[in-house]
């Protein structure tokens, strides 16, 4: 049960697997929307400049019926007539053009956005496979496809009988009337039923773009053993990312236990925490932590203290105001150095001493402020 949870694509689709299938050319598409749009957007041209363009037919079909000798017996010149009669008709349906060229070319950013893919220029041998071909024919896919190829020819239908039958009248009028004026009447009829025809149209857009937005977000699914797969490839093998942190943090470790046997001190709490300090005499700067430990890391600071005679001082409230307000390599902080001198000074006393001499005090009374200690929280 478990290896079938997993089969199944239940993840959103990640970024990256989006970014692959836009480079292969695959993205949503409704074809219902661009349909409608240009088919808008030509409607629309030709109820406004529709007037002009039979205006300009009706004058170049007068022309073309009235030749004159010349034009009859040279052919050249009636060539001309026609060419500049044909090049005026497209002038005049030029905006018609523009305005569907426009639209078709903006109606991708509805859904999908513009894309250009050579990916999808490639041939794919595969789609000529006739049992895939035959597996596409019976998908859900396609039975969707056809139930909405069947609601829009109903809805398509249904509009276009409503609009004929309530123009037939109308249209018996055209009889009656002069040439010129029926047919821009005709014109005007047969652009206010494109564009009610071509709205139903709009209805079926307005629902197959979100069900195309949602059809490809379900078929661009992964499942969680992919989203695993795709992570490693991308961010690297958790694993191994683990595995090279813990080297790292041991390598730190090897380097730091190195810096003990040269410290001036380690300051103990006096088994959790311990903290190796170092003063450079003469230099210019304050002494610096070259090792510090909780637990075990700081049982093994403290034995390779005493492995190699370093000073080891008990003071709880300044080994735990050490590790808390430094890194290793840093300086000490400011407020600390009274305390620190007070240890340091301590321990080149106890490296001068001889036998014979008074021993030194051990510093009993550091000067740590309370708020540096940990154990102290604020009131």
């Amino acid at each position: 049960m478990a290896e079938d949870s997993d089969a199944e694509k239940t993840e959103p689709a990640s970024q990256r697997r989006l970014e692959q299938a836009r480079e292969e050319g695959d993205v949503p598409r409704s074809r219902e929307v661009a349909t409608f749009t240009v088919l808008m957007a030509a409607g629309a041209g030709l109820w406004v400049a529709g007037s002009g363009v039979v205006r300009e037919l009706s004058r170049m079909l007068t022309s073309g019926l009235s030749l004159t000798r010349e034009q009859v017996f040279n052919p050249d010149v009636l060539v001309t007539r026609v060419l500049v009669d044909v090049v005026n008709v497209m002038l005049a349906c030029l905006p018609i053009a523009v305005a569907v060229m426009v639209v078709a070319l903006a109606s991708p950013l509805l859904v999908g956005g513009w894309l250009f893919s050579a990916k999808a220029f490639t041939p794919n041998f595969m789609k000529l496979n006739p049992m895939t071909g035959i597996g596409n024919m019976f998908s859900t896919n396609s039975l969707v496809e056809l139930v909405k190829a069947i609601i829009k020819s109903v809805i398509v239908g249904v509009v276009a009988w409503m609009v004929i039958s309530r123009q037939q009248q109308e249209a018996i009028g055209l009889l009656a009337e002069p040439l010129n004026v029926s047919s821009v009447h005709v014109l005007n009829m047969l652009g206010f039923s494109f564009m009610v025809i071509v709205g139903a149209l709009g209805f079926i857009a307005a629902i197959d773009a979100p069900y195309q937005m949602w059809h490809y977000a379900n078929k661009m699914k992964m499942t969680r053993q992919e989203l695993i797969q795709e992570s490693k490839e991308s961010d690297g093998n958790p694993q191994i990312k683990g595995k090279i942190r813990q080297l790292q943090r041991e390598m730190a470790k090897k380097r730091m236990m190195q810096e003990v046997p040269t410290a001036d001190v380690v300051v103990t709490n006096p088994t959790h925490y311990a903290v190796a300090l170092k003063y450079a005499e003469g230099g210019s700067g304050a002494p610096r932590v070259v090792a510090k430990g909780t637990d075990e890391v700081a049982a093994k600071i403290r034995e390779l203290a005493k492995e190699h005679r370093v000073a080891i001082l008990e003071a709880p409230p300044l080994a735990r105001a050490l590790h808390k307000h430094t890194e290793i390599g840093d300086e000490i902080p400011p407020r600390l150095y009274a305390a620190v001198a007070e240890v340091l000074a301590y321990v080149y006393q106890i490296k001068a001493y001889r036998p014979g001499l008074r021993y030194p005090d051990r510093p009993s009374k550091l000067d740590v402020p309370d708020d540096m200690d940990p154990l102290n929280k604020p009131q």
